[in-house]
């Protein structure tokens, strides 16, 4: 497995690495995901405190902590649950920062986060204060570096360029390559980007017949067609789109998140099959290359 660094760090994560909020809620049937990603190698592990209301956290924790000197863990905060009631809402204040992480750790049985990361964001959020908590935790040791987990450009653009940020965590994907107007621009603060959304859904995958609707800014039977035609031109769809994103050096890992062993040995397979794959220009010529609308 295939390292690159993330950002101006010293961090090295695996090309593949395992999203975990598709992880089942008990700790035994999450334990054969995670434990066949680390005979894989893989060493990158994402997830939230969001997920589960903190439970998914706990689950990889609990799996991981024999592991802790040799993995590199990422979680995230910001969305904050509502008390007796559903839902969550947007609290990026200093304080929940610093509470969030400090409920974080002791769900994930560690005592430092390698990569935290602000899970969302407005433009009226207090962008010097939380640039300063972040800076203040990692001083402190209690995290190494932090990121940013947002598709929103007046968002992720002002966090990267006012901080030292390594990483945001956007979805990108053949069928969604939105993200690409702003590689440069990211790429000038020395920030990587991790992928989510890799396989959109399943769509990028070879079961994708059974998948097929609606998507982004493809129509149903738009998606029926580029995908039979990148079907046949390069056999296994999975592959391409792993491929696909990796053939940027400036993305760092592709996130994918697997809910039974056996659906992460197919990513696995995936990702050795996009060894072989170089020439995307039947990508770049059929699919769309459009802009976000909002928040910019």
């Amino acid at each position: 497995m295939k390292k690159r660094t993330l950002g101006k760090s010293n961090i090295e994560i695996t090309e593949l690495s395992l999203g975990c909020m598709s992880l089942p809620t008990t700790v035994n049937e999450a334990r054969p995901v995670v434990e066949a990603a680390l005979d894989y190698g893989i060493n990158y592990f994402d997830t939230a405190d969001l997920y589960d209301k903190g439970i998914n956290e706990e689950i990889v924790g609990e799996i991981l902590k024999p592991h802790r000197k040799d993995i590199i863990l990422a979680t995230k905060v910001g969305n904050r649950w509502n008390d007796g009631e559903e839902g969550w809402h947007w609290d990026p204040s200093p304080r929940h920062i610093e509470n969030g992480l400090k409920a974080s750790l002791k769900r994930l049985r560690t005592d430092y986060i390698d990569v935290y990361q602000l899970h969302g964001g407005t433009i009226d959020d207090p962008w010097d204060e939380m640039i300063d908590t972040f800076e203040k935790l990692k001083k402190e040791g209690w995290i190494r570096e932090y990121g940013i987990s947002s598709i929103r450009p007046n968002v992720f653009t002002s966090f990267l360029q006012q901080s030292n940020a390594i990483s945001n965590m956007m979805q990108y994907n053949i069928l969604d390559r939105r993200a690409e107007e702003w590689f440069n621009l990211i790429s000038e603060t020395r920030a990587s980007i991790v992928t989510r959304g890799s396989i959109a859904k399943g769509l990028l995958t070879n079961d994708w017949p059974n998948r097929v609707s609606n998507y982004m800014g493809y129509s149903k039977e738009e998606v029926v067609e580029v995908l039979n035609k990148l079907q046949s031109a390069y056999g296994d769809l999975h592959a391409l789109a792993l491929a696909f994103n990796l053939r940027n050096s400036m993305i760092a890992s592709t996130v994918i998140g697997a809910r039974t062993k056996e659906q992460f040995t197919l990513n696995v397979k995936a990702y050795e099959k996009a060894q072989s794959i170089t020439d995307f220009s039947l990508v770049h010529n059929i699919t769309k290359q459009e802009k976000y609308t909002d928040h910019r």
